[in-house]
């Protein structure tokens, strides 16, 4: 195979980079497809304020003139000021079932790590913690959600033969929603919210969400503090986020707990699920992307749980089933059969804890790998 490794910069090579993953999965039934317009503002520095910590490469396999592969690197340094560990990160990988391109690629990013004076790199892994990571190791024939990656089952191979090693998995559940919110789930709340003084503040309105942001924000960065890669976020990633999400969160589906001296101390977001409104949208959020995806977020079957944070002073006191009380009633009232819980770190014992008194199935496992770097 004649492969050239190319690397890539610009708006025009990074369109060619984000839609390589369209063509590689055409016609697969559980791949959902990301908006162009959202990878490049994730990928575009002028977008993205997480470049203010960051630098990134990528790069572009290319065999006769075709695009069979891809792969970003990235070097955030506020996680290694914050772990004291000179790591890389590679990400957005994709390739062909060849092995050459997946080693070719391989090669290319950590050489470039090893001159930026890293001794390690990790991935799959994006510039912060809300960006997708993991590479499916179980789950190929479940529909991915909007929040995770889908890939071919030989990724993981290519990428063991090249010595990588696990590092952490994050598994996913899918919950039947039950007819009735489980006894044990209401005694339990009344009884935490009472012991521990908590009440919920009521998101009334669109602009409520505004209002709480960046108070959620702020306890994200504290309950999310000691999880597996975990760098705070700075105020303009806030304000960006906030943009972002605004106009797909709807408030049946958040709650925010504060304590007796009015400080946020839980707060929990989900929304429909997108995946298949994605697929029909194939990448274009015009002419039609758009208007499949307001239909999902009116009528569907299926929830995604995207966060759930408890400040640590409150965890481990089933601060979580007060979340889930309090969300449920209209989890109901829309006629949602399904939960997605996306992905939670398997290492994570009270979040995996907490679905025990639902019927769940485990369905996906995603894992990032790590390789010392000579």
């Amino acid at each position: 195979m004649n492969l050239t490794i190319k690397e890539i910069s610009g708006k025009r090579d990074l369109k060619k980079f984000i839609k390589f993953q369209y063509k590689l999965y055409r016609g697969n039934k559980y791949y959902v497809p990301p908006l162009l317009i959202s990878e490049l503002d994730t990928l575009l520095p002028a977008k993205n304020p997480a470049y203010e910590f960051c630098e990134a490469k990528f790069w572009l396999a290319y065999s006769n003139n075709k695009i069979v592969g891809r792969i970003a690197g990235i070097i955030n340094h506020k996680y290694i000021e914050t772990w004291d560990k000179k790591q890389a990160r590679f990400s957005w990988f994709d390739c062909i079932e060849d092995e050459n391109v997946a080693f070719a690629l391989f090669e290319t990013v950590e050489k470039w790590a090893k001159s930026k004076g890293m001794n390690a790199i990790y991935g799959p892994y994006g510039f912060t913690n809300l960006d997708k990571h993991g590479v499916l190791v179980e789950g190929f024939n479940e529909l991915a959600t909007n929040s995770s990656n889908y890939n071919y089952p030989y990724y993981k191979d290519f990428i063991e033969k090249y010595g990588y090693k696990k590092e952490v998995d994050w598994v996913e559940r899918s919950i039947k929603v039950p007819d009735k919110i489980p006894d044990k789930i209401q005694r339990l709340s009344k009884l935490i919210a009472e012991k521990n003084k908590l009440h919920f503040k009521e998101i009334n309105t669109k602009s409520d969400l505004k209002k709480y942001a960046n108070e959620l924000f702020d306890l994200f960065n504290q309950s999310y503090a000691k999880l597996y890669g975990m760098v705070e976020f700075t105020e303009k990633q806030k304000e960006w986020m906030t943009k972002n999400y605004y106009n797909v969160l709807n408030k049946d589906y958040m709650a925010v707990v504060y304590n007796e001296d009015e400080k946020m101390v839980a707060f929990g977001i989900s929304m429909p699920s997108l995946s298949k409104a994605l697929q029909k949208a194939g990448g274009r959020l015009f002419p039609f992307g758009i208007f499949y995806i307001k239909s999902a977020l009116k009528r569907n079957d299926t929830l995604d749980l995207l966060l759930i944070g408890v400040h640590p002073d409150y965890q481990k006191k089933g601060v979580n089933a007060l979340l889930f009380n309090k969300i449920t009633p209209n989890i109901f009232k829309n006629g949602f059969k399904y939960v997605e819980t996306t992905q939670n770190l398997e290492s994570n014992a009270e979040v995996q804890n907490q679905w025990r008194l639902y019927e769940t199935r485990q369905h996906k496992r995603a894992r990032s790998f790590i390789k010392t770097l000579s």
